[in-house]
C-alpha cells in the first residue's frame, strides 16, 4: 500500500481514510449477491467531504489531487468496500467540470453513448441519479449531457463480483448538453484506466495479506506452512508480483500528476501498469489459492474477493489483451531507437 506513504499525501487524512473504511469493510464482503449503492457508507464520506475529494471548492469539493484520490481507491478496495467512488468524483466530476456542467449534489455516473442513443456497461446507473453521457455525435464533435435515471430505460447488469454494469437507452432528442473537446474521451478511458489499476493493486496486496496470515496460522505435519519451501516459493511469488505491480502503478500515478495529465508518455506509462498489474492478478490468484486450497473458495473466507475483484477490474476500461497490444503498438512505432528515451523519460 504504498502510494499511501507518497509524501504528497497529508499522513492523518490517509490514516482517516483507512479507519473510515477499516469500520465498515466486513459487511461488505458478501459477492453472491448483487452490489448495491450503500447510502449509509456513502453519505458518511460525504459528510467527510471525500465524495468530491478532487473537486475545486467552488464545484463543492476538497480540492485534493490523484494522490488522496489514490488513498480513497486503495482503502475502498483493501477492506472490500464496493463504492462508485472512481465513477463519480474522478470521471464525471472532472468531464463535468471540463463541459461547464453545473455543479449539483447527486449521485452521478457516466457512459459512453453510442449513435443509436445506447450506452453499454454503464457503472451503477440504476443506482445513481444522473446520468453523465459522453455523446459522440460525428467526427470531432462530442456532447456531454446529463440524463434523469428516471429518463432513461436501463437493462440491469452485473459484472463478475456483482458490481452493477448497466446497459442504458436514451432517447436521441434528450442528449443535448455542451459540446466539448473530443480528447476528452481518450483522457476519460486514461483516468479510468488508471484508477481501476489502483483497485488491482489494493485487492492483491490484501490477497497477500490474507496469504501471509493463513500459512503462518495453518499448520502441518506439526509446523506452520509458512516452513515449507514449496509454499514460501508460492508465497514469495505472490509478493514479487503485487511489488511490481505497484511499482508501475505509482510510476503511472507519478506520471500523470506531474504532468498535469498531459504528458506525452502518459498512455505508455499507464499501459505498462495495467499489463504489470493485469498479469500479476493472474498469478497472484493462482498462487494463493494452491496454498490456501478449497477455502479460499468459501464464504468463510474472502480470499476469492479480492483475487476475483482483481481479475474482473483488470479487463475493465480496457481488457488486458487490448493494453498489451496497445504497448506493442507504442514500443513499435517509437522503434529501437526511440525506445530508452521512452522508458526512462
Amino acid at each position: 500500500m504504498t502510494v499511501t506513504n507518497s509524501p504528497e499525501v497529508d499522513p492523518d487524512l490517509a490514516e482517516m481514510i483507512f479507519a473510515f473504511f477499516q469500520d465498515r469493510g466486513e459487511a461488505h464482503r458478501d459477492m453472491h449477491s448483487p452490489v448495491r449503492w450503500n447510502l449509509d457508507v456513502w453519505n458518511a464520506l460525504d459528510g467527510l467531504g471525500l465524495t468530491n475529494l478532487t473537486a475545486t471548492e467552488s464545484r463543492g469539493g476538497s480540492a485534493a489531487g490523484w494522490p488522496e484520490a489514490a488513498v480513497l481507491l486503495e482503502a475502498s478496495a483493501w477492506h472490500g468496500v464496493r463504492i462508485p467512488y472512481a465513477e463519480h468524483d474522478l470521471l464525471t466530476g472532472w468531464v463535468r467540470d471540463q463541459a461547464g456542467l453545473p455543479a449539483e449534489r447527486a449521485r452521478y455516473t457516466i457512459g459512453f453513448v453510442d449513435g443509436g442513443g445506447l450506452a453499454r456497461r454503464v457503472p451503477w446507473a440504476a443506482e445513481a441519479e444522473v446520468l453523465t453521457l459522453v455523446y459522440q455525435a460525428g467526427p470531432g464533435v462530442v456532447t456531454i449531457c446529463d440524463v434523469a435515471t428516471d429518463d432513461a430505460d436501463i437493462t440491469p447488469g452485473t459484472n463478475r463480483i456483482g458490481e452493477p454494469r448497466d446497459d442504458v437507452a436514451v432517447p436521441l432528442e434528450l442528449l443535448r448538453g455542451n459540446e466539448t473537446d473530443p480528447s476528452v474521451i481518450t483522457q476519460l478511458r486514461l483516468r479510468g484506466s488508471l484508477a481501476r489499476t489502483i483497485q488491482v493493486c489494493a485487492a492483491l496486496d490484501r490477497a497477500l495479506d490474507l496469504t501471509v496470515t493463513y500459512v503462518g496460522e495453518r499448520t502441518q505435519f506439526g509446523r506452520p506452512l509458512a516452513k515449507f519451501q514449496a509454499i514460501q516459493h508460492l508465497v514469495s511469488d505472490i509478493a514479487a508480483e503485487s511489488a511490481l505491480a505497484r511499482a508501475a502503478t505509482e510510476a503511472a500515478l507519478s506520471e500523470c500528476v506531474r504532468t498535469e495529465w498531459t504528458g506525452e508518455s502518459l498512455e505508455y506509462a499507464i499501459g505498462v501498469a495495467r499489463s504489470c498489474a493485469g498479469h500479476a492478478a493472474s498469478s497472484v490468484a493462482r498462487n494463493a489459492h494452491q496454498v490456501l486450497g478449497a477455502i479460499g473458495t468459501t464464504r468463510e473466507h474472502p480470499l476469492h474477493h479480492f483475487t476475483q475483484a482483481a481479475l474482473t477490474w483488470r479487463n475493465e476500461y480496457g481488457s488486458l489483451q487490448q493494453w498489451d497490444d496497445t504497448l506493442t503498438r507504442i514500443v513499435t512505432n517509437v522503434g529501437r531507437d526511440g525506445f530508452w528515451s521512452l522508458v526512462t523519460r
